[in-house]
């Protein structure tokens, strides 16, 4: 897997974005992404539709590979962390999650994230709200054009269409504005939205190798 990065300013601090659908806040030491979906593959196989759970194991490589590279001491869902509950791949997911003991897990609830307080200890969190405030900056699923802070926020699964003389290619991407930054989507399985998505900011489009400023 490589690991392309990005650097941006926000608050006067430096977030490291990555082709790998994540950021690293480096003050906080704190790996930031939205949008897993955990248990959307067995919600699927649940109801008929045949998915081998290698896409979500994927993904939890992806993670790990991340860990190793920026070393975090903080762990930051920004919303959809699960998809459906509790489910067999929850389980999967806990076993991963118990790998790193000594890594702070934070959830910012996402209105997929509907959790009984059986598990909500399962998942072993450190930290679970609707939002997160730190250093000015307020972690929230979805935009709030209430809050006067900076917001880094999911839900979009934001990307763009990029017109090639052979065909139009569409690409996921993170959205900076003057107070957002909109995260992509981390699981792979997930669709693409290019319309509901901040206006005058800049995009970070990136591929498996690289991330570029559009």
């Amino acid at each position: 897997m490589n690991i392309a990065v990005k650097n941006i300013i926000i608050n006067n601090d430096i977030f490291t974005l990555t082709n790998q659908r994540a950021a690293f806040w480096e003050k906080e030491k704190a790996l930031i992404l939205s949008d897993l979906h955990i248990g959307k593959t067995a919600h699927f196989r649940k109801n008929g539709i045949a998915l081998a759970n290698h896409i979500m194991k994927s993904d939890l490589e992806r993670i790990s590979v991340l860990i190793e590279y920026f070393q975090p001491e903080k762990f930051i869902v920004v919303g959809d962390l699960l998809h459906a509950g509790d489910n067999s791949d929850v389980d999967v997911f806990c076993s991963w999650r118990n790998q790193y003991p000594d890594l702070h897990f934070y959830l910012i609830k996402g209105n997929h994230d509907r959790l009984s307080a059986a598990l909500e200890k399962k998942l072993c969190l450190n930290f679970s709200a609707d939002s997160l405030t730190v250093d000015g900056i307020t972690f929230v699923h979805d935009f709030d054009k209430m809050l006067p802070e900076f917001q880094i926020t999911g839900h979009i699964h934001p990307g763009v269409i990029l017109n090639s003389s052979v065909k139009k290619i569409r690409l996921p991407c993170f959205v900076q504005t003057a107070n957002q930054l909109l995260l992509p989507a981390f699981s792979e399985f997930t669709g693409l939205d290019t319309k509901n998505i901040p206006k005058g900011g800049k995009f970070f489009v990136f591929t498996d190798s690289e991330i570029h400023e559009y």
